[in-house]
């Protein structure tokens, strides 16, 4: 009975992104990536390409927290979106992904004009934890930014403290 009512929760959220109002269709993004489940994958797929950058961005979020490899390439031709938002948000995404293939890519988001996004990626570079990116992020401790350094420093300590294996470190959103 509960699982039903989760399924019948997803399918409503997933016809949600359809609508027309804007708000139902970002209420929607976020609440997909709460129920976290892989029916939603395409349908976010589908919202990176919405026409209003709060439904975008989320989107890349939820899929980030879905966990799901068939965002990994989506996300990382996001990371060149115009729009700093959907760039931040894929950063969040590819770093709950926490796969390496990410790294290079990212690596190139360090020297964004925009702090949030720099934040975002240092993070997502701690929680992927690969040795790579440890040039960048240290370069990143002489930020402008004061929560841009901090980030990174926290980046580095993740990395540093890294295992092959997958890590389940919280997100800084």
């Amino acid at each position: 009975m509960v699982e039903e009512q989760r399924k019948g929760r997803v399918k409503g959220f997933i016809n949600l992104l359809q609508d027309d109002n804007l708000h139902y269709r970002w209420k929607a993004a976020e609440a997909l990536g709460e129920e976290r489940d892989a029916s939603a994958v395409e349908p976010l797929l589908k919202a990176l390409n919405d026409p209003y950058v709060e439904v975008q961005w989320l989107a890349a979020k939820s899929l980030g927290k879905i966990g799901d490899i068939r965002a990994l390439e989506p996300l990382i031709a996001a990371l060149k979106a115009e729009d700093r938002w959907l760039r931040q948000g894929a950063a969040w995404g590819l770093g709950m992904l926490r796969d390496s293939r990410a790294v290079e890519p990212l690596l190139v988001l360090l020297d964004d004009p925009k702090k949030g996004v720099r934040k975002n990626t240092a993070w997502a570079l701690g929680n992927i934890g690969d040795k790579r990116a440890l040039e960048g992020l240290t370069r990143l401790l002489k930020d402008p930014v004061e929560e841009v350094r901090e980030a990174a420093q926290k980046a580095l300590a993740s990395v540093s403290r890294a295992k092959p294996e997958k890590r389940m470190d919280l997100p800084v959103t």
